[in-house]
């Protein structure tokens, strides 16, 4: 069973099992956020349980997510008729929600190319200790 922690801001995900607590998963919220809209948008009427393995977090996170997105009104609840004549529900996102989805997602891509810069910086760091410990062999 996997167990969820809410960190500063973050969700991680703790593998149970050969490895304990092992972390599997580290995604901030903001990115939960922009992973549901996302998903919400492609197809509006998954489930939150279908919801929940898209994203690998709890079916718990999921709907504390999906409701705080209604809360907000980014996303709205909408009915349909199945085939079978029970009514089911879709996901819809409103212009509130597309705006902030496209604000999510230009925050992230900011930090991620930060992080993109940060990393090739790392590495030729460490390219640069390689060669010289190369050298001095």
């Amino acid at each position: 069973m996997n167990s969820v922690l809410i960190m500063a801001g973050c969700l991680m995900v703790r593998l149970c099992g050969s490895v304990p607590d092992q972390i599997v998963e580290f995604m901030p919220n903001d990115e939960i956020q922009l992973s549901v809209l996302r998903l919400m948008k492609q197809n509006p009427r998954l489930t939150q349980r279908e919801l929940s393995a898209e994203l690998g977090v709890s079916l718990g996170k999921t709907n504390y997510v999906v409701k705080s997105l209604i809360d907000v009104g980014f996303i709205k609840l909408g009915n349909f008729r199945r085939s079978d004549n029970k009514l089911g529900y879709a996901y819809l996102l409103t212009p509130k929600g597309l705006a902030e989805k496209a604000a999510i997602t230009a925050s992230f891509l900011v930090r991620k190319q930060r992080e993109y810069r940060a990393l090739e910086r790392e590495i030729e760091a460490l390219k640069s200790e390689v060669d010289a410990e190369a050298d001095g062999l």
